[in-house]
């Protein structure tokens, strides 16, 4: 494993110098300014306006209702970004460089095949770490600087997002020892809806009080664990809000907030694990 460093300065190089990388932040600069936009307009309707006169009735808070379900917004849209950037820096590292001719040199004696995938996936996890934190605190400063909002929870949102996307980082690459770059692209996206769907009928289920929808998505949260940590970072950030603005926001385009337990992390570290594993395991019996 003593190449894993290179492995790891050599993709840090790669990432940059990829054109998808300049892609990503020109569309994290447009999020970055509609975000940006939408917050000081929402804001500025909250102080021009009187309240509703059954939300005042009901003692619900349209300041931290605005803030909390804009920012929960913001928080899929960074998730959204960190995951394309996560798929793209890791769909092709296995399949894709052995069919360019790029990766035998490689396994065959200087790297070795599982410093290659440890290297990469530390590189394309530190990559979108540092992403999703600098996309989550432009959001969190936006929030904060228009509506003198911030969320309950800081820190734990912000983890619970970059754990998220290396969860991605890691399916991708092991996908990239099976399928093609365009494959797996679409496997990884397709994987992400899916959670994404799973969360959708919990808050259905909820709402109909149906167990059937309610283990669905419970089943499908832990068996994809970004959804999980997805939706218990949504929890933390109104984590001390009470009486009928929490209602609200569960029944507002914010629910799907829901506290992962005490095993959330854990599971998330031996998932990462489980991943790692099969990757290498594919990878040992794979022919390049």
């Amino acid at each position: 494993m003593r190449g894993v460093p290179v492995v790891v300065g050599y993709a840090l190089r790669e990432s940059l110098r990829r054109r998808v990388f300049l892609v990503v932040l020109v569309l994290t600069a447009a999020f970055v300014a509609l975000y940006w936009l939408g917050a000081q307009k929402a804001f500025e309707a909250v102080d021009e306006s009187e309240p509703p006169p059954a939300a005042a009735l009901a003692g619900i808070d349209t300041r931290t209702l605005t803030g909390a379900t804009l920012f929960g917004l913001s928080m899929f849209g960074t998730l959204f970004l960190g995951v394309v950037l996560a798929a793209f820096l890791t769909l092709s590292v296995v399949r894709g460089d052995a069919e360019r001719g790029l990766l035998q040199p490689l396994v065959v004696r200087p790297i070795g095949r599982a410093a290659l995938l440890v290297g990469r996936f530390l590189a394309a996890a530190a990559v979108c770490t540092v992403y999703v934190l600098a996309v989550y605190g432009a959001n969190l400063a936006i929030t904060w600087s228009t509506g003198s909002w911030r969320p309950d929870r800081i820190v734990e949102p912000a983890l619970e997002l970059t754990a998220a996307v290396a969860v991605i980082a890691a399916l991708s690459l092991l996908g990239s020892v099976v399928l093609s770059a365009t494959a797996n692209g679409i496997a990884v996206f397709m994987v992400f809806g899916a959670g994404l769907v799973a969360g959708l009928l919990g808050q259905i289920g909820e709402v109909l009080e149906s167990d059937t929808l309610r283990d669905v998505a419970e089943v499908t949260s832990w068996v994809l664990p970004f959804e999980a940590l997805y939706q218990d970072g949504l929890n933390a950030i109104t984590a001390d809000t009470s009486g009928f603005t929490e209602f609200a926001l569960q029944l507002g385009p914010f629910g799907g907030a829901q506290p992962g337990g005490p095993f959330l992390w854990p599971w998330t570290v031996a998932y990462l694990l489980l991943v790692g594993v099969a990757a290498l395991a594919a990878f040992a019996r794979k022919d390049l």
